[in-house]
């Protein structure tokens, strides 16, 4: 009986060192083979502060100031780390915490862990303070007893918590954003900016930021306002001058923004992370439904045709404008004013060109553009458009044919020369000039006809002599005119070219001369024998 008694003692004494371990063993003892210890978690969130109304992430700091209950210190460490850390954290309501639970791995007394949340913060949520728990599970070995390698490992779950502050200060939210303004345009944007905070703000100053290239306030991505002062639940329209580039599609815009303010005490305050979006409306557009044109190489002609408004705004002050920089084309009207136009209205034009001589006698694409006022009557320039027109070749102002082409030595003629006129135009005014060179002459190279219809002729007759000495071959006769056009333009056509033929006076035909002298020589002797009679 006793025997049985003591055996029970010694396996109860037994087990208690085999789950206690080393330390009831060598608790009496300094045995720097020994250690025992455990961590201590703590939980920190440098920046607190939340707002109404958003997603605010916090930075939980986790560190470590573990202790030794016994043993060396140089074996600190494998008792004070918290290994395979586990971070999990929980808000009171109307807050509520985004983020599941966390793993940061080890830490220890000199390498604290971070762990970021979100906390979702309702719009309605009161100014004050919330309390934060966050729970941490994690592992650790509390004991080791190195010379007989006997060790102690526990898994423990703490919870710390940590107040958070929903601040009371002015808020603000972007609740219409609206414009007007036509892609391809310049114009303006209003936006409604609110305090939904719960105190008033002075000094608000709107700043928005384009996301987009294609869309810009003025020269520039950022635009800044003033809008005063906005007491809570009050709300003010402010107005941005934008530009939207011709390049941009027909869609919504993202625009950031960021307001500045100074709280009831005079501390400036910031609100970042605001936005809103802005479509603008569709391009004002034009186009040409018909073009036709009487343009010709070296010849003034006009561009004709119908201009549409394409929308989607009525247009006043409409004015099609031809904008090609071709050295070889040039306008005589570069403009000209159509009215007033509804959307999907036409209205006819014409625009007098004058084409040099260098230019090609092609179907060629010119620049034009449609300046028009909008509804707010302000100017603008639709240059998205071009007229497609034909060019005829050069063409001879005047057809010219001449009856009689010969003329002996030592003799003259009267040369009749038919004009016709070859334009699509009356001319008026036309002075015909007569160029010879010896041994051709003339003492009546001019001649005027006071207008001439397009394919009328008229005949312009000039005295021409050759010299006696002259050889008998053909010798050229050239001509040009000066004449005034339609419009009254005064113009010198190119210089033409004929020909006459110089005969020797023996060969030639009739003896003129000769017959001339004995006429005249019959005339002198009987007009003296007359007078000797009558004395």
């Amino acid at each position: 009986m006793h025997r049985t008694r003591a055996l029970s003692v010694a396996l109860v004494a037994l087990l208690a060192v085999s789950i206690v371990g080393p330390t009831v063993a060598f608790a009496q003892t300094n045995d720097p083979l020994f250690v025992q210890g455990e961590p201590d978690l703590t939980v920190d969130v440098p920046d607190a502060t939340v707002t109404p109304g958003s997603v605010s992430e916090l930075g939980l700091q986790i560190s470590n100031d573990g202790r030794i209950i016994r043993g060396s210190p140089a074996n600190r460490e494998i008792v004070t780390s918290a290994r395979n850390v586990r971070v999990e954290a929980d808000i009171e309501g109307p807050l509520e915490v985004e983020t599941g639970q966390q793993s940061v791995g080890t830490v220890t007394e000199n390498q604290p862990r971070s762990a970021p949340i979100a906390v979702t913060v309702p719009d309605d949520a009161a100014p004050g303070t919330y309390e934060l728990e966050v729970e941490l599970q994690y592992r650790h070995t509390s004991q080791l007893y190195q010379r007989t390698g006997i060790t102690n490992e526990r898994r423990r779950t703490v919870t710390r918590t940590v107040d958070v502050e929903v601040d009371d200060a002015p808020r603000f939210e972007l609740n219409s954003t609206s414009t007007d303004t036509r892609i391809g345009d310049s114009g303006v944007m209003e936006t409604t900016i609110e305090n939904v905070g719960s105190q008033p703000a002075t000094d608000v100053r709107l700043s928005l930021e384009s996301t987009s290239p294609l869309f810009a306030f003025g020269s520039g991505s950022t635009g800044s306002v003033r809008a005063g002062s906005l007491a809570p639940g009050e709300n003010a329209t402010v107005r941005f001058d934008v530009v939207v580039d011709p390049r941009a599609s027909v869609r919504e815009f993202a625009l950031d923004g960021t307001a500045r303010y100074s709280d009831p005490d005079g501390v400036p305050g910031v609100d970042e992370g605001l936005s809103t979006g802005i479509e603008p409306a569709p391009e004002q557009r034009f186009s040409f439904e018909t073009v036709e044109s009487t343009l010709r190489v070296g010849e003034e002609g006009e561009l004709r045709g119908t201009v549409r408004n394409d929308g989607p705004a009525p247009v006043r002050s409409v004015v099609v404008q031809f904008a090609d920089q071709s050295p070889n084309v040039v306008p005589i009207e570069s403009s000209v004013a159509v009215g007033s136009l509804a959307a999907g209205e036409t209205a006819e034009f014409r625009l007098p060109i004058e084409l040099t001589e260098e230019a090609e006698p092609i179907p060629q694409n010119f620049d034009m553009a449609v300046a028009y006022r909008n509804e707010e009557n302000e100017r603008r320039l639709f240059e998205d458009i071009d007229a497609s027109a034909s060019v005829e070749p050069n063409r001879d102002e005047f057809l010219l044919e001449v009856e009689d082409r010969e003329i002996a030595t030592g003799s003259s003629t009267i040369v009749e020369v038919d004009v016709t006129n070859n334009l699509d135009e009356p001319v008026r005014n036309l002075e015909s000039k007569l160029f010879t060179d010896d041994p051709i002459a003339s003492d009546d190279d001019e001649g005027y006809t006071e207008s001439l219809a397009p394919g009328e002729t008229t005949t312009v007759s000039f005295s021409v002599s050759a010299a006696s000495g002259a050889t008998p071959r053909t010798y050229p006769l050239q001509l040009d005119f000066r004449y005034d056009d339609e419009s009254g333009t005064s113009k010198i056509s190119d210089t033409y070219r004929t020909a006459i033929v110089v005969t020797d006076a023996e060969e030639g035909g009739f003896p003129w001369l000769l017959v001339v002298g004995a006429v005249v020589l019959v005339v002198v002797v009987g007009g003296a024998l007359y007078w000797r009679r009558r004395d």
